[in-house]
């Protein structure tokens, strides 16, 4: 069985290295990016399971990133988990259409449980 990509954009090293473990861990096959674009263009073409975006990152736009996700006709319907260690731009993630918005220390204790809530189908 072909292990579900999932990748994950961040550049705070200690929980982006976290997750990436933690994925694998969940038999996930991870590519770790440090540019949005590059991620949005592996979107595209590897129609990865979920995305996790990291919201304080000092160089990037996450939530003009989670914003071209939704807006793309080949990438809306990919789950998008944006993370923070802070609770201020968590709202600004939900405007930007993320499938969840969640604690950095919340999303690595409870990973799994919060996987399968944003893959559920309804």
């Amino acid at each position: 069985m072909t292990q579900p990509l999932a990748l994950i954009f961040y550049q705070n090293l200690l929980p982006g290295s976290q997750l990436v473990n933690r994925l694998q861990d969940l038999n996930y096959r991870v590519q770790a990016f440090a540019e949005a674009a590059s991620l949005i263009e592996c979107a595209r073409s590897e129609g990865p399971m979920l995305i996790l975006a990291d919201m304080d990152s000092p160089k990037e736009d996450v939530a003009g990133l989670i914003s071209r996700l939704r807006g793309g006709s080949d990438t809306s319907h990919l789950p998008v988990v944006a993370f923070s260690a802070s609770e201020e731009s968590l709202p600004l993630a939900q405007q930007a259409g993320a499938t969840l918005a969640v604690g950095e220390t919340a999303l690595l204790t409870h990973l799994p449980e919060v996987l399968d809530q944003v893959l559920r189908v309804d």
